[in-house]
Parts: C-alpha cells; sequence; structure tokens
C-alpha cells in the first residue's frame, strides 16, 4: 500500500485511547464503578476491562497479532456504546456513542489492512519471506 505509513499514527492513537481509559480506571476506580453501577454493570468488571484495555491497547501499540487484536476492539466499542451512550438526549452521550461507532470501523480497516509498517508483525512476516 503506498500510504501504509498513515497506519502507523492512526494505530498509535487508537492504543492510545485503549491505554489512557484503562489508566482511568486503575486511577479513578470508584468513579468509574459508580458509573458502571449507573448502568447497571457489575462494578467487579473493572477489572477485568482496564486489564483488557491495556492487553489490547499495547498489543496494537507494538503491532502485534493486529487481525485478531483489532476485530475484538471493535466488538468492545460496540458493548460499550450500546451500554453506555444510548442516551441521545444528551449530547455528551451522542458524540460518545458516535466516537464508538467511529472506531469500530477503523479497528475493521486495521483488521483488514493490518498495518504492517512498524509493527511486530511487519518485521515477523518479512523474516518469513527471507526465510523463503
Amino acid at each position: 500500500m503506498k500510504y501504509a505509513w498513515v497506519e502507523v499514527p492512526i494505530r498509535l492513537l487508537m492504543a492510545l485511547l485503549f491505554l489512557v481509559s484503562a489508566t482511568i480506571k486503575m486511577a479513578d476506580t470508584a468513579a468509574i464503578q459508580a458509573y458502571m453501577h449507573a448502568y447497571g454493570v457489575p462494578e467487579i468488571l473493572v477489572w477485568p476491562a482496564a486489564a483488557y484495555e491495556y492487553t489490547a491497547g499495547t498489543l496494537l501499540l507494538v503491532g502485534f497479532c493486529i487481525c485478531p487484536v483489532a476485530v475484538l476492539p471493535a466488538g468492545w466499542c460496540v458493548l460499550t456504546a450500546v451500554i453506555f451512550h444510548t442516551e441521545w438526549s444528551n449530547l455528551d452521550q451522542l458524540m460518545n456513542f458516535f466516537k464508538n461507532l467511529t472506531m469500530v470501523a477503523g479497528f475493521l480497516m486495521l483488521a483488514k489492512n493490518r498495518s504492517w509498517c512498524a509493527s511486530i508483525d511487519g518485521v515477523l512476516a518479512s523474516d518469513r519471506q527471507i526465510s523463503h
């Protein structure tokens, strides 16, 4: 792809969104748990949610297993959009809903294109081509 280098900052920004979200869950756990409780989500899920976001964000950041890793956050963004962002009379909620759907599109594009530039996947693919 002629402009594959564009995927690198896109992938990094998407990874940062997950890494920052996980960090907020760890830094302000009580507030996040109260938010989750308000939407009927068990507060205990803050810990696996943060672990998942750290893992997905890190794998995206380094570009490892991009295809499956990108598909899972796409599902995560749909899930969080329909649980937490459906009060569309609230402009913040509406914008967060659309932000999540935009992220879904970006993750699916990453899964399709695999973002070989500046990634562990790209290095592994080039090593396989050299060895054959």
